[in-house]
């Protein structure tokens, strides 16, 4: 799976942009990443989100305890990678019929926060168990939301290309493509959304910090971001907003 999403939607960690190195390229120009991502993957799908970005969605090659799932619900797209354990509470706390699998479970969390959610959406996360990592886009709000398992059980990466844009994807190749040297993990149990940035939903009222990452030639390649159990925030709710309004926008 990939996802490129603009710069205006996804506004990655400013540490994050200062590491893009010289040699990364434009992601979007010209269908770059695209074309690459479906020479790769024979027979990938390819969603223009416009002036958004895309994303792309490939079932070749898939781990069997580690399947790839892509809905779309609502003008919501989402990308899933793993398995979720407790299924059957969440659907039972979402609602959902018994048809419903992870992707759709993933969907309807994001709906639950954007739409007057009761949670905060770091407990909405956390009480995700099992080995995940999806990528989520809203088209109608332009609203992104990524998140990675607390171990990092699936393989996830991403980086920034040379005009600023957040590049996401289970290939680490395909994101060296689009980022250089920029790239690395997307950090264990954290999520990322277009209004709050990246954040760590095991501990919701620390910072995080960026630590560079050295690769096996000393070289720094990418920046890693853990917990600074030194600091401690406001820990945000979820806002009490109109029916009409959008979590993502307050959040």
């Amino acid at each position: 799976m990939l996802a490129v999403l603009h710069k205006s939607v996804a506004k990655c960690p400013e540490a994050l942009l200062q590491n893009t190195q010289p040699q990364s390229v434009s992601a979007l120009k010209d269908g770059f990443l695209a074309n690459h991502f479906s020479s790769v993957h024979p027979g990938s799908v390819v969603i223009n989100l416009a002036s958004s970005g895309f994303i792309a969605y490939s079932s070749d090659r898939q781990n069997p305890l580690l399947p790839r799932l892509f809905a779309v619900v609502d003008d919501i797209f989402c990308l899933f990678e793993g398995h979720i354990d407790n299924v059957a509470h969440l659907k039972q706390q979402y609602g959902l019929s018994k048809t419903a699998n992870e992707v759709i479970i993933v969907i309807e969390a994001y709906r639950t926060l954007r739409d007057r959610g009761p949670y905060p959406a770091d407990q909405v996360v956390r009480d995700i168990q099992g080995k995940f990592a999806f990528v989520l886009f809203d088209t109608t709000s332009k609203a992104t939301f990524i998140a990675s398992d607390a171990d990092g059980s699936v393989p996830f990466f991403w980086g920034t290309d040379s005009e600023g844009n957040v590049v996401v994807s289970d290939d680490s190749e395909v994101v060296k493509q689009g980022c250089g040297k920029s790239f690395a993990p997307f950090p264990k149990g954290c999520f990322f959304t277009s209004s709050g940035g990246l954040r760590s939903y095991e501990h919701p009222v620390n910072e995080l910090k960026a630590v560079p990452r050295v690769d096996s030639s000393g070289e720094v390649c990418g920046l890693t971001f853990k917990v600074d159990e030194a600091s401690r925030k406001e820990k945000a709710g979820m806002p009490r907003v109109g029916s009409d309004a959008n979590w993502s926008q307050n959040y």
